[in-house]
């Protein structure tokens, strides 16, 4: 039976000139982008094609270095593809589909795809194995994709820096009046975890900014969990004498504004103790010699990975002899998501040798965990621009005394 056909509406047009010239540069001879079911996202991010379309059949699409696009489309889908440039092949069976494929890519021997060998960066594996042999069974060598996805979703504009630099003055301030509210409200007899939640969550709604789940505030050994989000239920007193974290994260009310994401630490009433003390300037040096490495790299203008910038932070904390209680990655790449696709600070999840790419924004949040007693993470976001890496916020240098 014959589907109903919905053909996409117009949408701008992507980069095609720009994909094109990055292909050059990598010495790739083109870029095959595939998907079924909606099972890779990033296509239709960086074809503009929106999202919702109803896809139940297999499409590729071809973009040569050099030269005019291709599309191949089911017979009963033939239109799903129509926004975009380049000349259009149908296919109906496996068989014709696969030599559609190959004159697709007729000319083509390295292809980029959104694929990572040993699925290092399963951020943009996105096509599964039995494709990719397929593609390869047609005599061409698949390379990942991964640093053409950075360049064309994690490569900030103009404007889109400006907003995270608006959304840090605003959560900056937040965050400031979190730890007064807190003193203020143990003074007065007490206050928990959730309750903080909901005033950091207030304060964001009425600065017009949005987020994804959170923001978090931990006490004590909640603290040691690195993803721990206090419920109604769960939500733990706050009180003299505790150790807090708060985790707090959000972007402009408009679709294409970058989120800024913060973490910081402090003692309630009290100093802190010397193991305290000892692990927060631990976790404060990684994070400072994370971010000197960045810098240092951009400014003599030496491509950076990101997993260079995690091994720095990760020295610092195993000559302190704690290596073992940092159980994640340094940082991540931060966009219009909260986790964006370009290169995460990354040497110990994955091996992310993805370049920290000018006009992209990351975290840098090394932490050190103790379950059942207390964690530290100093978390502050850089912007990485042409001979010049910067932290874009405030940076804890100590640990916050609450209500000092």
């Amino acid at each position: 039976m014959r589907e109903k056909e919905t053909v996409p509406s117009a949408n701008l047009e992507f980069d095609l000139t720009g994909i094109q010239s990055a292909l050059r540069d990598h010495q790739i001879d083109g870029w095959l982008f595939y998907d079924h079911h909606y099972r890779d996202p990033l296509a239709y991010r960086i074809l503009r094609l929106g999202e919702g379309l109803h896809v139940t059949r297999r499409w590729f699409y071809f973009i040569p270095a050099e030269g005019e696009p291709s599309k191949l489309v089911h017979r009963i889908e033939s239109g799903r593809l129509d926004t975009l440039p380049g000349k259009k092949a149908v296919y109906s069976s496996w068989q014709e589909l696969e030599a559609r494929v190959a004159e697709l890519t007729s000319g083509a021997t390295k292809i980029a795809m959104q694929y990572s060998p040993r699925n290092a960066i399963m951020y943009v594996s996105m096509v599964d194995a039995g494709t990719v042999e397929m593609v390869r069974g047609l005599g061409k060598e698949v390379v990942s994709s991964a640093d053409l996805v950075s360049r064309f979703e994690a490569v900030l504009n103009d404007d889109q820096i400006a907003t995270h630099f608006v959304a840090q003055e605003k959560i900056d301030a937040v965050l400031e009046a979190a730890w007064k509210e807190i003193g203020r409200r143990v003074r007065a007899g007490g206050t928990h975890e959730f309750a903080m939640v909901e005033f950091l969550a207030e304060a964001m709604g009425r600065e017009g900014l949005i987020w994804e789940h959170g923001p978090n505030v931990s006490v004590g050994e909640n603290s040691a969990d690195s993803h721990y989000e206090p419920t109604v239920a769960s939500s733990k007193p706050i009180r003299q004498g505790d150790f807090v974290l708060i985790d707090i994260w959000g972007r402009l009310n408009r679709p294409d504004a970058c989120y800024y994401d913060i973490t910081w630490t402090g003692v309630v009433d009290r100093e802190p103790t010397a193991r305290e003390q000892m692990v927060f300037e631990t976790v404060r040096n990684a994070r400072d010699a994370a971010i000197e490495l960045v810098q240092q790299a951009f400014a003599a203008g030496r491509p950076i990975a990101g997993w260079e910038a995690d091994d720095a932070a990760r020295e610092v904390i195993g000559a302190a002899g704690l290596k073992e209680w940092f159980t994640h990655r340094t940082g991540h790449n931060i966009g219009v998501e909260l986790h964006g696709n370009g290169a995460n600070l990354d040497n110990f999840e994955t091996h992310d040798e993805r370049l920290i790419l000018p006009k992209t924004c990351f975290s840098v949040e090394p932490g050190v965990y103790f379950p059942g007693e207390f964690g530290i993470r100093s978390e502050v976001d850089m912007i990485a621009l042409p001979g010049n890496a910067k932290v874009t916020g405030r940076v804890q240098t100590e640990l916050v005394r609450i209500g000092a």
